[in-house]
C-alpha cells in the first residue's frame, strides 16, 4: 500500500484511446478492487472503494449508485459537447 491507502494494480490506454486504472484498497474496503475508466467520447465510470459507482455519459447525464445498493440518483446538466453512446472499455 502507498501512503494514499491503495496500491496500483494496473493502468493503461487501449487501442481506442480509452484510459483505465485499477487500484487495490485492501481487505478493509467494501470494494477492495476498485477501478475507473474514461473514454475518448468524454464518458467515464468509477467503481469506488466504498462500494458506490458513478457513471457520466459524456453528454452531461450522470448516475450515482451509493454503497450497499441504495437508491440511485441521476441528473443531467450542460456537460460536454460529446455525442454518441458511451464507450466501453475493451
Amino acid at each position: 500500500m502507498s501512503g494514499n491507502g491503495y496500491s496500483y494494480k494496473s493502468s493503461g490506454t487501449n487501442s481506442q484511446g480509452n484510459h483505465y486504472c485499477a487500484r487495490d484498497y485492501g481487505s478493509g474496503a467494501s470494494n477492495s478492487n476498485s477501478y475507473h475508466y474514461s473514454n475518448t467520447d468524454g464518458s467515464y465510470y468509477y467503481s469506488n472503494p466504498n462500494g458506490s459507482t458513478y457513471h457520466n455519459d459524456g453528454a452531461g447525464n450522470a448516475t450515482y449508485t451509493p454503497p450497499s445498493g441504495g437508491n440511485s440518483s441521476s441528473g443531467s446538466g450542460s456537460g460536454s459537447s460529446a455525442s454518441g453512446s458511451s464507450g466501453s472499455q475493451k
